[in-house]
């Protein structure tokens, strides 16, 4: 990565297993705050992910008992307005970059998620958490409003109890993230990887292609009223049926046999 030091780099380690990329935050010592390095490193990773033919899931956990504390307060303090609009228009970039990755990403939760970082799992298409796990937008109580998390947590939990976390800045168990809808699934912490991974493997097994006109659907409909969200999904989902993977899976299944992707 031009103009990214080694040292950036190790701040999200990368690796693929099975088709399945695994990008880990690996700022534990910084409680894996959301910074313009990490930013900067984490988009160069989803950009390459995006673009690799192998992969057709994504996953982003985190060492450490954190999973993101949210952007580094300290480098906001000392930046500018210039600067603190850069930090904040990266974050943009990255959350945005994962809603339009062609894969599907799945957030792996095993400790505390606040402010950016609970905003990095509530824009993830699936997240698994521990029962440790914990979810919070606190910046009210700092003087920094979490506005920006706002956008994505507002669109992951219903609007009253986004409006509470913002405004109180206290955090969710990791029952209550399921509860709101959050998080899609609870788990053991010592089941935590390999439940992730188990989903992972399971989603990875449908054609990549398909994986990805369905995200690309869904995120293209949610947002609209009934009428025009059907004719969003009518002009995809004949887009999907003249794919070969359409074609090919409908006959596996009629004919009683296993797939053969194209696009696998």
């Amino acid at each position: 990565m031009t103009g990214v030091s080694t040292e950036a780099q190790d701040l999200i380690l990368d690796e693929i297993q099975d088709g399945v990329a695994i990008l880990t935050l690996n700022n534990p010592a910084r409680r894996n705050a959301v910074s313009s390095q990490l930013l900067t490193v984490l988009k160069a990773k989803l950009d390459a992910v995006a673009l690799n033919e192998e992969v057709r899931v994504v996953i982003i956990r985190a060492e450490g008992p954190v999973y993101s504390s949210g952007h580094d307060l300290k480098e906001l303090l000392e930046g500018d307005e210039a600067n603190n609009a850069h930090v904040f228009g990266m974050a943009t970039i990255v959350m945005e970059a994962i809603r339009l990755l062609p894969q599907p990403v799945i957030a792996e939760v095993g400790g505390l998620a606040t402010a950016a970082g609970c905003q990095l799992v509530a824009s993830c298409d699936m997240a698994v958490a521990s029962e440790e796990a914990r979810f919070a937008t606190p910046g009210v109580r700092n003087g920094l409003f979490c506005i920006t998390p706002g956008v994505a947590l507002a669109r992951a939990v219903p609007k009253k109890k986004a409006m509470e976390m913002l405004l109180t800045g206290l955090p969710i168990s990791a029952d209550e993230a399921l509860q709101f809808g959050l998080v899609s699934r609870v788990v053991p912490a010592e089941e935590l990887q390999a439940r992730t991974m188990e989903l992972a493997q399971h989603v990875s097994a449908a054609s990549s292609y398909t994986l990805a006109i369905g995200k690309r659907s869904f995120y293209a409909q949610i947002g609209l009223d009934y009428g025009p969200a059907y004719e969003v999904a009518e002009q995809l989902m004949t887009e999907n049926m003249q794919a070969h993977d359409a074609h090919e899976g409908i006959d596996a299944f009629l004919t009683k046999r296993s797939p053969e992707w194209k696009n696998r």
